[in-house]
């Protein structure tokens, strides 16, 4: 039996770990849900975020009999709610958080920085990551909601607004002496090469689709699901607001409730 996995994240970002997954088991059935209508969700309470988690494992939800596995592709997400959605069902679950220890490990300058959304920036389990694997470099905290705004808006529109990226990162400040910058967002790989032109080219850019995918390809193999890669599963994409005026070619987007 091939695998189906359920990816959930606030917006569109989470497609940049979909791709990986994609490409790491080709064979599985995704479900993409994105919860759009609290979008960002860098803007919300962690008690929200929780609640909202909560509705991907109510008995109603069309995918509610056939999951494997949860990926929830969205830091902020991850960070704050993550143990409390592992307390609700016995599905395994993969969180995406920021990429510090590799950072950390790869940084020539001891000095490194993340950007995020401000809940994953200020989220007590980011500091912890810190302070266990990057002790011995400064790390610069920097916090953008605009740029999840327009990698939406880069993804769904086919346009990309090079100007107000520039300007926001230039409101960043971030430092040059920075040589890894951890996109601690899953919406930021969308717009990755705009940000890696307005900072230059001393800077590495990290995430941490590529680990999920072997953390995900891991679990599988230990609970006995098939991976082929001759063969391609389906795709479904869920929303809880409407998608309009899109010009990508995901088109058939179905709307559910996750309150």
């Amino acid at each position: 039996m091939h695998p189906h996995i359920l990816v959930f994240d606030s917006g569109i970002g989470g497609t940049s770990v979909l791709a990986h997954l994609e490409h790491a088991v080709p064979n599985a059935t995704f479900r993409y849900v994105m919860d759009n209508a609290l979008l960002p969700y860098g803007l919300q309470s962690q008690e929200t975020i929780i609640k909202r988690l909560s509705g991907l494992v109510k008995p109603n939800q069309p995918w509610s009999e056939s999951i494997d596995l949860i990926v929830i592709a969205c830091n902020t997400a991850s960070t704050q709610a993550l143990d409390a959605l592992r307390k609700m069902t016995t599905i395994p679950i993969v969180g995406v958080v920021p990429a510090i220890k590799p950072a950390a490990l790869q940084s020539k300058t001891r000095h490194i920085a993340l950007l995020a959304t401000p809940a994953t920036t200020s989220n007590q389990y980011t500091h912890n990551l810190i302070r266990e694997f990057a002790s011995d470099c400064q790390v610069d905290l920097h916090h953008s909601t605009d740029l999840v705004r327009l990698a939406e808006a880069c993804f769904w529109q086919n346009t990309t607004n090079e100007t107000e990226i520039i300007r926001e990162i230039q409101r960043l400040s971030i430092s040059p002496y920075v040589d890894q910058l951890v996109l601690g967002c899953t919406h930021f790989p969308i717009i990755a090469r705009q940000i890696k032109s307005a900072l230059g080219a001393q800077v590495s850019l990290l995430d941490s689709g590529a680990a999920i995918a072997r953390r995900v390809m891991h679990l599988l193999g230990s609970s006995g699901k098939q991976i082929c890669v001759n063969k391609k599963g389906l795709v479904y994409y869920y929303a809880t607001k409407p998608i309009v005026h899109s010009n990508n070619s995901i088109t058939d987007v179905l709307n559910i409730d996750l309150s």
